[in-house]
């Protein structure tokens, strides 16, 4: 066990650096698919290395292997991790597990918050308009979710680019494209070295949706004018304060 305990954290480390660089190689759908995976599976990887190095050093406590009848000697033997490496991992999966812990319930309470919003946006459709000068245009979901776009984003934006803007965004809600995010950020939690996945992460997932809106109006011009618009129009008005940092709030929990 000695080498093949080490082999996933080698493995996590090989994807933190590679599989952001090859994300942009693949389309986006795959792309968003394979840094899931990876981010997955490095993870797993890397808690289960901790766990068993954890667990190599705590059966050589004579007490340890005296109660599950073990013998220390054979252990050593066969597994010879050192006890100062073996607290190093159980202390490295203490930390591991209490990071995942923090991130899961402050990603459940976002969604938790996201619905309570859906619910209370104005309107029973699928859009809500936000009477707010600034311009804002992002997805919140829920059951169902919500496209949520303010009067300065609709005011900004040609009849083409609108719908440009609403398919991109119902994009993100068909894709369920918050679940991808919940996952790069657990597991950025669980490893710090897989942070990277999330950032890649983010910007696949607006190539997807890019994509989308794209087929859906049938030119990439389109596409790329809505999705600049909004610069655009935060250079040209001050917006309202109040408005933004409404908007500021709900886009913490978009796809």
């Amino acid at each position: 066990m000695l080498i093949s305990v080490y082999v996933p954290l080698l493995i996590t480390t090989v994807i933190a650096v590679f599989a952001p660089r090859a994300a942009p190689l693949l389309a986006p759908r795959p792309a968003a698919w394979s840094l899931a995976c990876s981010a997955l599976v490095a993870s797993l990887g890397w808690l289960g290395s901790l766990a068993l190095l954890a667990f190599a050093g705590l059966v050589q406590i004579p007490e340890v292997a005296e109660e599950g009848q073990w013998s220390v000697a054979a252990v050593r033997a066969s597994d010879p991790v050192h006890l100062t490496v073996a607290g190093a991992a159980a202390l490295a999966l203490l930390a591991s597990v209490a990071s995942l812990a923090v991130a899961g319930t402050r990603q459940l309470r976002h969604l938790r918050w996201a619905r309570r919003e859906c619910q209370q946006l104005p309107g029973d459709t699928e859009l809500a308009v936000l009477d707010m000068a600034s311009p804002e245009a992002f997805a919140l979901p829920g059951k169902p979710g919500r496209i949520v776009v303010s009067r300065g984003m609709l005011r900004c934006l040609g009849d083409r680019e609108r719908e440009a803007l609403l398919a991109h965004e119902r994009a993100h809600l068909r894709g369920r494209h918050h679940l991808f995010q919940t996952l790069w950020r657990l597991s950025a939690a669980v490893n710090p070295l897989l942070r990277p996945l999330s950032a890649a992460g983010g910007f696949v997932l607006e190539r997807w949706a890019d994509e989308e809106a794209a087929v859906r109006v049938g030119d990439r011009t389109v596409v790329a004018r809505a999705a600049a618009a909004p610069g655009r129009a935060r250079r040209s008005s001050a917006g309202s304060t109040t408005g933004r940092r409404r908007a500021g709030r709900l886009r913490k929990t978009r796809a």
